[in-house]
């Protein structure tokens, strides 16, 4: 494949070319040229108004259903959502049925992922079936091509438990992934306890409960070493946790949500079970201070933390409807309505955490792009649903940009 991308602004920080508007000659896969107006060369013309073009997103959380879930998600299709979407990586959640906690089950997710233009990066599950009771076989997964090890969504009761990992992982150089929120101090709390779930009448959920899973979970990291990444952070005090440990030296990093950085407990006043989500959705207070992370660095990635629930798991009571939001639809578009773009582009590339390879945008790196524009403006509707799930948090949302597509793996994908 022959391609050229006429007059796309280049957004990456790492690339001579940053902040200016070329063309890209794209030969079987590869940047072979950039410059301007460079002649057609028999290639395949691509152009769009106001495009950008950045390296390829990488999405640190995404569930999709395949194996055994596949009625809220197939693998093929939510491949082609994160395409459309802008992503042209993921990192799978291990909570299909079975569990991803061994080699097979890795190699089974990177198998059915074979061609397809987003690559599949599994993570695997860090106790047997994700139960919290006896540690997996991370090795063997590690082998296989599992980037991470963590329970999704699951805070892990047994300190020892975690210890131990972060200590046999170092051996090959693993990260651990650490949900956290203490499940006693949550107890049936379904709602951030505060002001609005006074008023509604539901059960909170305290930030203490993340707070102090966090503590203790740092404390292990500092008596351990080793990597540690916690995920969807949502409170002032998380953060704050978060960078004095940076400061002190130790290895952590953490993420943060889409939906945590654009919305709050305040619309969960018709209680509408598409925002009702794990951590749960915070304060205005909260809120700023996530963003306020996201610019000193404390936070590292943003992930949409996509997780499709079937319908009949939302279209409950707001206490018994299952937590989660489908996100990678939206995520672009609600971000650059609170984040300036290359913000946004910083926090969506950070795949080195990982373990994974940035690819800068010069001339003789692997084409692995995101193409966008940062103008117009639009409403989130069903319409731009393409996940077989429904339950966006976003719907009604009015959104800035949009995504035209990817062009990983030598292969060009569009909306």
């Amino acid at each position: 494949m022959k391609i050229i991308i006429k007059s796309a602004k280049i957004i990456d920080s790492q690339s001579p070319f940053h902040n200016q508007t070329v063309d890209l000659l794209i030969a079987d896969g590869l940047i072979e040229k950039i410059g301007v107006s460079l002649p057609n060369d028999d290639a395949e013309i691509v152009r769009f108004d106001d495009l950008h073009v950045s390296q390829g997103w990488f999405d640190s959380s995404v569930s999709l259903g395949e194996p055994g879930y596949e009625d809220r998600e197939t693998i093929e299709n939510g491949l082609n959502v994160a395409a459309k979407s802008g992503f042209t990586a993921i990192g799978l959640q291990p909570n299909s049925f079975p569990v991803i906690d061994n080699q097979s089950q890795v190699n089974f997710v990177k198998n059915k992922a074979n061609g397809a233009a987003v690559e599949i990066f599994p993570i695997g599950a860090l106790t047997k079936g994700s139960e919290g009771k006896d540690m997996a076989e991370l090795f063997d997964m590690k082998k296989a091509g599992a980037i991470a090890f963590g329970d999704y969504n699951k805070s892990l009761d047994n300190a020892n438990l975690l210890k131990i990992a972060l200590q046999y992982v170092q051996d090959f150089d693993g990260l651990v992934i650490a949900y956290s929120q203490d499940p006693n101090i949550k107890g049936n709390g379904v709602a951030n306890e505060g002001i609005v779930s006074t008023r509604l009448g539901l059960k909170g959920i305290p930030n203490l409960a993340e707070e102090l899973q966090i503590s203790r979970n740092l404390f292990l990291l500092e008596y351990t070493g080793g990597k540690l990444h916690i995920p969807t952070v949502s409170t002032a005090k998380s953060v704050e946790l978060i960078r004095e440990a940076k400061a002190k030296g130790l290895n952590v990093t953490c993420s943060v949500s889409v939906h945590h950085l654009v919305l709050t407990d305040e619309k969960l006043d018709g209680f509408d079970t598409r925002f009702k989500v794990t951590p749960p959705l915070r304060t205005e207070v909260d809120r700023q201070a996530l963003l306020n992370g996201i610019a000193d660095h404390t936070i590292d990635l943003i992930t949409s933390d996509h997780n499709p629930i079937d319908i009949e798991f939302k279209k409950m009571e707001f206490d018994t409807a299952k937590n989660g939001t489908i996100g990678l639809e939206s995520a672009f578009g609600a971000l650059l309505t609170v984040l300036p773009v290359e913000t946004i582009i910083a926090k969506l590339t950070g795949r080195a955490i990982f373990g994974l390879e940035n690819q800068t945008i010069e001339e003789g790196a692997k084409a692995n792009l995101t193409l966008f524009t940062t103008e117009g403006k639009s409403t989130f509707t069903k319409e731009d649903i393409l996940s077989k799930s429904k339950n966006s948090a976003f719907l009604g949302t009015e959104l800035k940009g949009s995504v035209y597509g990817i062009l990983n793996q030598n292969q060009l994908v569009t909306k």
